[in-house]
């Protein structure tokens, strides 16, 4: 087993847990991470980008160009900053909620339109909005979205890795909504 995982969206919204999440849950399964995070200019509403890769045998931790496996996107607009990693095989799971930037902003279609020209395999979810009617607290989007990553076999790592995972990372009074939000994602049905 081998994979290639990019997280991206914009500081604040959990991609640095969401890494160290997938990282546990390998090391759970005895499986191989390394992992790289890049910020943007403001770590709070500046563009982040992480690298996870999983595997037996797994030395860098960047994912190189077209070799993403998935793409987890959480926001829209910035799915298109790691197109350079995907492929036509890519999965793009991709929170479709826009953080307005000033005479910037592509509309949903614009941006689909250039990941089709990639691939096909684009799964577009209002995870804020669906999160924030569930459970107030729209953060746990980014677990919700691993948890329909996890049930579609995007990410070969089992849900009882990832409840372990989540134990392990996120603060004691937060694990029981954070596994909520993971087991919600297991049943969404992504269309």
């Amino acid at each position: 087993m081998k994979s290639n995982i990019i997280i991206c969206g914009v500081g604040g919204q959990g991609i640095i847990t969401l890494l160290r999440i997938i990282a546990q849950a390998s090391l759970e399964e005895n499986l191989n991470v390394r992992t790289s995070e890049l910020h943007g200019l403001s770590q709070r509403g500046g563009s982040v980008v992480v690298h996870i890769r999983i595997g037996s045998e797994v030395f860098s931790p960047l994912v190189m160009p077209n070799e993403a496996d998935l793409i987890i996107a959480l926001e829209i607009q910035e799915s298109l900053n790691a197109v350079k990693y995907a492929n036509k095989n890519t999965i793009f799971l991709i929170n479709n909620h826009i953080i307005p930037i000033p005479d910037q902003n592509l509309s949903e279609g614009q941006i689909k339109k250039e990941l089709n020209k990639i691939s096909k395999n684009i799964y577009l979810i209002d995870a804020n909005k669906i999160i924030a009617e569930k459970y107030k607290n729209p953060v746990l989007s980014g677990v919700f979205l691993l948890g329909a990553a996890c049930s579609k076999k995007f990410i070969s790592l089992s849900p009882s890795s990832f409840e372990k995972a989540l134990a392990k990372i996120i603060k004691p009074q937060y694990i029981d909504l954070n596994k909520k939000a993971f087991k919600f994602g297991l049943k969404f049905n992504l269309i």
